[in-house]
């Protein structure tokens, strides 16, 4: 039997969404944290570049980032589902329903980390945490990726509104790549989920998955989420 080491942080988004697809999935993995801001010998042996997360396998297999990953997992489903869990389910559906989940995976995982998660966690967690020189936010920098954020958040209720799954009719690795990015930028206080009621309900259905149960428990010493962070009913 198969058995998985992820290296992760438990704010690191694309963690988050790779945590999320295993869960989906039914598969247990052993949760190895690593402190993104460090860049340790020891990690870059594993992922030279230096980015989580990292995927390793009994077998002997390590995988890098969140695409390989999720290629991994998808196209490797467990031999034996359990009830609920169907072959596809990262990326279900014909080549063109496909290629549009892939597509929107990429925009969270690229365009909205970029813009937005990235620049928040650096600001509010990463510098903070640094052992040597810790740093206060820029308000500057926190300024841009607000008003980022409010065109992405825009775009996710366009998306949910319109559809019944942000890629199309079946839930796919777009829902948890978008999910992970908001669940780790809600933790910072930073969605103004009351003006974007089709991305909040949206986010609602994610959150009240069990495999969003273990993200909600996620704490980080020095940095407390809002009060509705874990709440269902937010």
């Amino acid at each position: 039997m198969t058995t998985y080491r992820l290296t992760q942080y438990r704010l690191c988004p694309k963690s988050r969404a790779i945590r999320l697809a295993l869960g989906e999935l039914g598969l247990d993995a052993e949760l190895i944290e690593e402190q993104p801001w460090q860049y340790r010998p020891a990690f870059l042996a594993k992922n030279p570049a230096g980015e989580l997360p990292v995927l390793e396998l009994s077998n002997g297999l390590t995988l890098c980032g969140a695409y390989a990953i999720s290629e991994y997992l998808a196209d490797r489903p467990p031999p034996a589902l359990q009830p609920g869990r169907r072959p596809g389910l990262l990326f279900p559906g014909n080549e063109e329903e496909r290629a549009e989940i892939r597509r929107l995976a990429d925009w969270f995982n690229g365009k909205l980390n970029r813009e937005v998660t990235r620049e928040l966690l650096i600001e509010k967690v990463y510098q903070r945490m640094h052992p040597t020189n810790p740093q206060a936010p820029d308000a500057d920098i926190l300024r841009a990726a607000r008003v980022n954020l409010r065109y992405h958040l825009s775009y996710v209720s366009y998306l949910s509104e319109s559809r019944r799954w942000l890629a199309g009719d079946q839930m796919s690795f777009a829902d948890l790549s978008a999910a992970a990015h908001l669940s780790v930028i809600d933790f910072l206080g930073e969605v103004p989920w009351p003006e974007y009621p089709g991305a909040k309900l949206w986010y609602a259905r994610m959150k009240s998955r069990p495999a969003f149960r273990p993200l909600l428990a996620d704490r980080v010493p020095g940095v407390a989420p809002p009060a509705g962070y874990a709440d269902l009913d937010f």
